[in-house]
C-alpha cells in the first residue's frame, strides 16, 4: 500500500535560510506518526509543505501517490485536515458554529449545512468531549475547551489524513491523554495521522512510528523504541532518559 503522504528528499527555506534539507519520510494510513525534535527543527514546516502552504525548494511530495502539484486546493482541503500550532479563537460564535467550519470543503460557497454536515459536526464534538458546551460562545470557553473545539473542527472535515501541530499544548494532562486516545481512534478508522509533539512520553507511548528531526534533517525514524533510542535522545535532545515498563520515555537529566 502506498503512503498517504510521502516526502522524497524534500527541502524548504525561508528566503536564504534552509529549514528542511533532504527529508524523506512517509505517513501511513491507519497509523499515528509522531514528529519530534528540538525547537526550530522543522516540524511545523514539514506539515506546511505537505499542505501546500509552503513551496518545497527541492525533492517531491506525494499525497495518496499523486504529486502535490496535481492536487487542486479544493481536493486537498477535503483530503488533509489541519490543526495548526497555537490555533485559538475568541470569536463570538458558538462552539458548534466553529466546528462546522470543518465542513466548508464539502459545501458550495454560502450553502447551509446539510443533514450530513450536521451529523459530522455533532459526531466530532462528541468525540472531542466538547458536545456539552456546543451552544456556548467560543469567547466564553477556557483555553483547553477552545482547543478541543478546534480539534473537533479538524475532525469534522472527515479527511483521510489528519495533520495536527502540537494539539496537546493547551490541554490539561487528562485531556492530553484523551487527545492521544482520540488520535489512535482516528487511525483505527483508517486515517493517516501525523502529529508534532514536544512531549517525548506522549510520542513514545501513543505513536506507532516516530520521525525525529534535527536542524531540518530526519535523523531517525521507525518504531518509538528505535527512533527514540538512547543515542538519539543524547545526540538530538542532549538528555538521558528512563524507560517505563511499557516503553514510555521519561527524560531524567540533561547531559
Amino acid at each position: 500500500m502506498s503512503a498517504a503522504i510521502a516526502f522524497e528528499g524534500v527541502g524548504a527555506a525561508y528566503g536564504a535560510r534552509a529549514v528542511l534539507s533532504g527529508v524523506s519520510a512517509s505517513f501511513e494510513a491507519g497509523a499515528v506518526t509522531g514528529i519530534v525534535g528540538p525547537n526550530g527543527a522543522g516540524k511545523t514546516t514539514l506539515l506546511r509543505v505537505a499542505l501546500g502552504l509552503m513551496k518545497a525548494s527541492g525533492g517531491a511530495v506525494r499525497i495518496q501517490d499523486r504529486p502535490l502539484a496535481q492536487w487542486s486546493r479544493e481536493a486537498l482541503a477535503r483530503t488533509l485536515a489541519y490543526l495548526p500550532q497555537g490555533a485559538d479563537a475568541h470569536w463570538p460564535v458558538t462552539a458548534r458554529q466553529l466546528a462546522a467550519l470543518g465542513r466548508l470543503p464539502h459545501r458550495a460557497a454560502l450553502a447551509p449545512l446539510s443533514a450530513v454536515d450536521g451529523l459530522a459536526v455533532d459526531a466530532a464534538l462528541e468525540r472531542c468531549d466538547a458536545a456539552q458546551f456546543a451552544d456556548r460562545r467560543m469567547d466564553e470557553l477556557s483555553a483547553g475547551e477552545r482547543a478541543r473545539v478546534l480539534f473537533a473542527r479538524a475532525l469534522a472535515t472527515g479527511a483521510p489524513v489528519l495533520l495536527a501541530d502540537e494539539p496537546a499544548a493547551y490541554l490539561d494532562p487528562a485531556h492530553q491523554l484523551r487527545l492521544m486516545d482520540l488520535l489512535r481512534e482516528e487511525a483505527a478508522r483508517g486515517t493517516a495521522v501525523a502529529v508534532t509533539l514536544h512531549d517525548l512520553a506522549l510520542a513514545s507511548r501513543h505513536c506507532d512510528r516516530v520521525v525525529v528531526l534535527r536542524r531540518g534533517r530526519a535523523v531517525a525514524q521507525g518504531a518509538p523504541s528505535e527512533a527514540l533510542a538512547d543515542t538519539v535522545l543524547a545526540d538530538v535532545f542532549g538528555i538521558a532518559a528512563q524507560r517505563l515498563a511499557d516503553g514510555t520515555v521519561v527524560a531524567s537529566r540533561r547531559l
